[in-house]
């Protein structure tokens, strides 16, 4: 038995044979490198972003913990308790009106005691560093000054009360942890509100309660601590490990999406890797033989050309993650203003790694096979390939295939928030591989079957889909996911674009007004009617409170009780908007129960939301518990409703008989539909200064802002998507070339019989024109419903995908193909007859 060869004498043949411009394995190069690339930004991306939020906790919360409660301060036992812990500062939120006597604008009003803020530091416009403002005077937003129109030293007006600008904000600490705010943000004394008017009871204001710690407890003992002394309080309380949770769960589920987008681009390059690796080897046919008749051993071969093979690979993986880091800063200085990230070079060592690991292990499945099929022949064997073609040798093959792949579903679970998505989508992966295989072998066995048609060109197009040798598997396979690439691309974008153009501006008001008096509702709807004649003017009551119980009666289940909450049950996190109603509000529509009858006195009823009840296992009949400015209520549920949360009216979980809540102290909220024509100026400083204490959102700058982020969203999974079509179109180019290789012995041969060039050419288009139609139909049916899955599942959004426009894509992925198809047909009508013989 002869001895292997040592692996330093394989490694001075392969790199003797090894092109030092990897000829014959740039497809492999391109496929790496944009398969790593994507993975490595946006794994360091992810992790940047997640570790700036962990390291910036404190600061983007302002305190160890944070107490939320709507319309009321926290009382003394609550604080005492509170202070415990270490050192407070209370804060107020609401929505506000400030004006000029010549503008007005919506402000987010945040007043903060003397103590704000416990860390971080507001950087004021030329770089003066400050805390809380004086009596009398506020720090405002840049956006709020331009529009009112006014500087440091200018007096504007909140409420009831003339303020004086100290200073404008150049960066606020905590401006992440407040959220998705409705207007430009105001900063005041603590006290501020209450002098203007602005808190009176009733009025739509949130209590932030932020904490320090004195010493060093664990923020969820603390957080455990304050829910079990307080489990009915309706406290939302934050941690400074979740000082944004919005912002949190938005980079995970981007960045869980965005890898699983990576993913798919490495494994569609995975089929490229195997084609190229394929027609790499093909082409060296004679090098193996020949090393094989010079007495190399199976073994030594499969050493010569994985080091061949891991050598490229690992040069494109490498130049992958160099793309990657490089790339990094451009999308950090692009979201830098949204989240919390460094703008300069980022690395992280652990995703480039794993993006490393995920290319590297993709190559191996993928030139596993082919690899170990060309050590497996006899040189004989490997002389007449072109006219006896190697079979496969799969059994071979299928216990490294089987490691490879173990290995890549354990590495994109490590790490991974949603398993089972990943698992759904790798098995996807897996399950439409397979598909577009068996679909590639049933068009073969189709054309074997079918009758051979009277055209030539027809005929020997048929042929070469199953003949032996014939790349149809391959070839379905390569172009099934590349095409299935495009229409999931187009699918994903034009239902992206309809649900952010198509359904919100259409039926949205044009103003919302918060804390309009109860008792000046008919005033207030004179006003608007004064200044706007014909604008539709729908108030509601608008009250805050948190469910505490729900289910039969004297068996309900607390919800402090509930170790987790059911799935979809959000509306029993914290406090919710509550209302009461006559009659059935417009866009909703009864799915079980009744609505209690006009002027209604008897026992308190409400009508639930259908989902809600649905997620908790709520019915008809059975009672639920709401705290409300520290009292609990109790009410039957009388039906349950389906919302169109579309309409952008108000859209209320839980309405209310009117004789449960009608005694509570509450405002109204109002919603403004302007007439179509010229927009009546002055409308803002009319309601202003006849309701100083009401607030109004203009839904024009709201919806635009609101389009902006999804437009961004949109853009990230178009950028991110773009990688897996290029690395499609690669492959698409992959497949062809060698396709190529294997025709040019049949070229050759129909050459010398006669055969003219533009039969040749007619014969390649039938073929790929034939392969291209068949696929056409497989890969709208699949690109669609995995763009559904995306759409509908993933990101909770509707199904409004634009089908011209798919086709289009579509149409132009096969015009993609025959034009490839007819590129790489040409070089082989170059080929001299006589010469290629030679070389066969």
């Amino acid at each position: 038995m002869l001895a292997a060869l040592p692996w330093p004498a394989a490694w001075r043949i392969a790199r003797r044979d090894l092109h030092r411009r990897f000829r014959g394995l740039r497809l492999l190069l391109v496929c790496l490198f944009l398969g790593v690339g994507a993975l490595a930004a946006i794994g360091t991306l992810t992790e940047a972003i997640r570790g700036e939020l962990a390291a910036q906790g404190r600061t983007l919360l302002g305190g160890d913990i944070e107490v939320e409660v709507w319309q009321r301060p926290l009382n003394e036992e609550e604080s005492a308790f509170l202070a415990r812990y270490g050192t407070l500062s209370q804060g107020l939120r609401l929505q506000a009106m400030a004006s000029t006597p010549d503008a007005a604008t919506p402000v987010e009003l945040k007043a903060v005691d003397e103590r704000w803020p416990l860390y971080g530091t507001l950087t004021l416009e030329g770089g003066h560093r400050v805390g809380a403002p004086p009596p009398g005077e506020a720090w405002i937003a840049p956006g709020a000054a331009e529009r009112l129109g006014i500087g440091p030293g200018d007096s504007f007006r909140l409420g009831t009360r003339q303020v004086l600008v100290g200073g404008i904000i150049a960066d606020e600490p905590d401006r992440l942890s407040e959220g998705f705010a409705l207007g430009q943000t105001v900063i005041v004394p603590y006290g501020l509100p209450a002098e203007a008017g602005l808190t009176a009871p009733g009025a739509l204001y949130q209590t932030k309660t932020r904490l320090r710690f004195s010493g060093s407890p664990a923020p969820e003992a603390v957080e455990a601590a304050i829910e079990a002394a307080f489990p009915d309080s309706g406290f939302d309380i934050r941690t400074r490990d979740r000082a944004s949770p919005g912002a949190e769960r938005f980079v995970s589920r981007m960045g869980e999406f965005l890898t699983l987008v990576g993913l798919a681009a490495l494994v569609i390059a995975g089929i490229g890797i195997g084609g190229g690796v394929s027609s790499y080897l093909e082409a060296r046919r004679a090098s193996i033989a020949t090393l094989k008749i010079l007495g190399a051993t199976s073994a030594d071969i499969a050493r010569i050309y994985a080091l061949q093979i891991g050598a490229a690979a690992l040069a494109g993986a490498l130049a992958g993650l160099v793309a990657g880091v490089l790339v990094t800063p451009l999308l950090t200085r692009a979201l830098g203003s949204l989240l919390p990230v460094e703008t300069g070079l980022v690395v992280d060592p652990l995703s480039l790694l794993r993006a490393a690991g995920f290319g590297l292990l993709v190559a191996f499945v993928f030139a596993a096979p082919p690899l170990i099929r060309a050590r497996s022949y006899p040189a004989m064997a490997l002389m007449r390939a072109r006219i006896a073609p190697l079979g496969g040798e799969w059994r071979a093959a299928a216990l490294p295939v089987a490691l490879g792949l173990a290995a890549i579903v354990a590495l994109a679970l490590t790490g991974s928030g949603e398993m089972l998505l990943t698992l759904g989508f790798l098995g996807g992966a897996a399950a439409l591989l397979g598909l577009l295989a068996l679909i590639g072998r049933a068009i073969g066995a189709l054309a074997a079957r079918s009758p051979r048609p009277a055209s030539p060109i027809a005929r020997l197009a048929l042929a070469n889909l199953h003949r032996p040798g014939s790349a149809t598997t391959s070839l379905v396979t390569a172009l099934g996911f590349g095409l299935t690439a495009f229409v999931l691309l187009a699918a994903v974008q034009t239902s992206l674009d309809g649900n952010i153009r198509r359904s919100v501006p259409a039926i949205a008001p044009d103003y919302f007004v918060l804390d309009v008096p109860k008792d000046r509702a008919d005033a207030f709807r004179a006003v608007v009617q004064g200044h706007a004649p014909g604008a539709e003017v729908e108030t509601v009551p608008v009250l805050r409170g948190a469910i505490l119980a729900y289910g039969p009666k004297g068996r309900q289940q607390r919800v402090a009780d509930l170790d987790e909450l059911p799935e979809g049950a959000w509306a029993l996190r914290g406090e919710r908007g509550l209302t009461y109603a006559e009659a059935l509000p417009e866009g909703n529509s009864l799915t079980a129960g009744q609505w209690w009858p006009p002027g209604y006195a008897g026992e308190p009823l409400v009508s639930v939301d259908a989902d809600l009840a649905d997620a908790i296992g709520l019915k008809v009949g059975d009672y639920l518990t709401i705290g409300l400015l520290g009292v609990e209520r109790q009410a039957r549920v009388a039906s349950l409703r389906r919302i169109d949360w579309e309409s952008l009216g108000f859209n209320y979980v839980l309405i209310f008989s009117p004789n449960t809540l009608r005694d509570a102290p509450h405002n109204l909220a109002a919603t403004i539909s302007l007439p179509a024509g010229p927009r009546p100026g002055g409308l803002l400083r009319t309601m202003v200064q006849a309701f100083p204490a009401s607030s109004v959102i203009e839904v024009g700058p709201l919806l635009t802002q609101a389009r902006e982020i999804l437009d961004q969203v949109a853009l990230a999974i178009l950028a991110a998507a773009s990688v897996a079509v290029l690395a499609g179109i690669a492959v698409l180019l992959g497949a062809i070339a060698a396709a190529r290789a294997a025709r040019l012995y049949d070229t050759v041969v129909l050459r010398v019989l006669g055969a003219s060039r533009a039969q040749l050419l007619a014969l390649q288009m039938a073929e790929f024109g034939l392969i291209a139609a068949l696929l056409a139909a497989v890969a709208l049916a699949l690109g669609t419903g995995l763009g559904w899955l995306v759409i509908v599942e993933l990101f909770d959004f509707d199904w409004l995908p634009d089908w011209p426009r798919i086709l289009a894509v579509l149409g132009g992925g096969i015009a993609l193909v025959l034009t490839f198809a007819l590129a790489a047909s040409l070089p082989l009508l170059r080929e001299k007859p006589a010469q290629a013989l030679r070389q066969l």
